[in-house]
């Protein structure tokens, strides 16, 4: 089999979760010994040198960039070309993220391959393969991350009819849609009579590599506008109510908005996010809106480690209860759990097995890839 894989940023970049799920798709490529070809956009951080190094891993077997579209430069090319067609077609624009010369050098690279399926990453993304005449006999399927409409109520001029009903027309273009959560499967099989399929986030399970603990609370998170939201209600509402011994570690672009404090170590970025799981007690996800699943949540359970968090962490997962979280928006409740992790050997021991096997009947290598050679219909190939 050969797949064209579109995803627009650095799967390499694993302290984001939506890279991390990118990512676990490419190494089940490997493992089922499919061929990838992959497409991403370029940015000054996303360059060749990035698409070599997948390469390297042998993730893919080729690899392209999307030319970088710079606005200011391009003013009038973008107005005539992109903005005033949205104005007078009534497009959502927010629905749009591809750029002047994106769908030419996509098709160029379909008109020289011939793929079995070509897999999009978000509906934001779908219009490289609309109407074109380069798809030949390939399965169009779109992995859609999130529900969109949700994520864009906030938007000025919001309609939510109007926005869900793109959402359903841009995903009924495919013929398989990938989403990885039950709550966005059950919302899109009602109105979509196309496949919808449940793939969630798979990952190793690394229960045998925990160490001691060098940090009791581990947090991860990028710098989207949920992170930083929720990030500001842990240390405005939460911190104060914690001892100051407890030693915190904050990993991700989440930093950049995170005053300095004396017992909490901030890591912009690392290479080996695994080996600092290792070595944490608590992962704390402090989530008060956004949809689908919360992909550090899913890393701390593959290390057996208890997470504390708000309603929103559990989102996208099967079982909502004794399955490793332990779930409050309410600050005094959260700092009530975080302490009664680290002070009661017993209640913390019963959490973090609730956590192993939470992980392991849900989100190990073997469930999901079971799950995935029936999506990309490979089955009968061992796990």
């Amino acid at each position: 089999m050969k797949i064209l894989y579109f995803y627009p940023e650095n799967p390499l970049h694993k302290t984001q979760g939506n890279n991390a799920r990118a990512l676990a798709l490419l190494e089940y490529f490997k493992n089922r010994n499919i061929t990838v070809d992959f497409v991403g956009v370029a940015t000054t951080e996303f360059t060749a040198n990035e698409i070599n190094k997948l390469k390297e891993e042998k993730l893919i077997s080729n690899g392209y960039l999307l030319p970088i579209f710079i606005r200011k430069k391009n003013k009038m090319k973008y107005f005539f070309y992109q903005s005033l067609p949205n104005k007078f077609g009534r497009k959502i624009g927010l629905f749009d993220r591809t750029r002047i010369g994106h769908t030419e050098a996509f098709n160029s690279i379909l008109k020289e391959n011939e793929y079995d399926v070509i897999l999009v990453s978000y509906v934001y993304w779908a219009k490289l393969t609309r109407n074109s005449p380069n798809i030949k006999n390939a399965k169009l399927m779109i992995d859609t991350h999130d529900f969109l409409t949700s994520q864009l109520q906030g938007k000025k001029k919001f309609q939510l009819g109007r926005f869900f009903e793109k959402e359903i027309e841009i995903l009924s273009l495919f013929n398989k849609i990938l989403v990885i959560s039950p709550e966005e499967k059950f919302l899109f099989s009602q109105f979509i009579k196309k496949e919808t399929a449940l793939a969630t986030h798979a990952l190793p399970q690394n229960y045998n590599s925990k160490t001691e603990s060098k940090y009791d609370l581990i947090y991860v998170a990028s710098d989207n506008e949920h992170n930083i939201k929720s990030a500001n209600w842990f240390f405005n509402a939460v911190y104060p109510l914690l001892s100051k011994s407890i030693r915190i570690v904050v990993i991700g672009k989440i930093c950049n908005y995170i005053d300095d404090f004396t017992n909490v170590e901030k890591i912009n970025f690392i290479e080996d996010l695994n080996s600092v799981y290792s070595k944490s007690k608590i992962a704390i996800c402090p989530m008060l809106s956004g949809t689908g699943v919360k992909i550090k949540v899913i890393e701390a359970l593959s290390f057996g480690i208890p997470v504390v968090c708000n309603e929103r962490g559990v989102d996208g997962l099967v079982n909502k209860t004794n399955n490793g979280c332990l779930v409050s928006d309410d600050a005094n409740e959260f700092a009530n759990d975080v302490h009664k992790l680290l002070t009661d050997e017993d209640f913390y021991i019963k959490i973090s097995s609730e956590a192993a096997s939470f992980f392991n009947n849900h989100h190990s290598l073997k469930a999901n890839y079971k799950i995935l050679d029936k999506i990309f219909e490979l089955e009968g190939v061992n796990s």
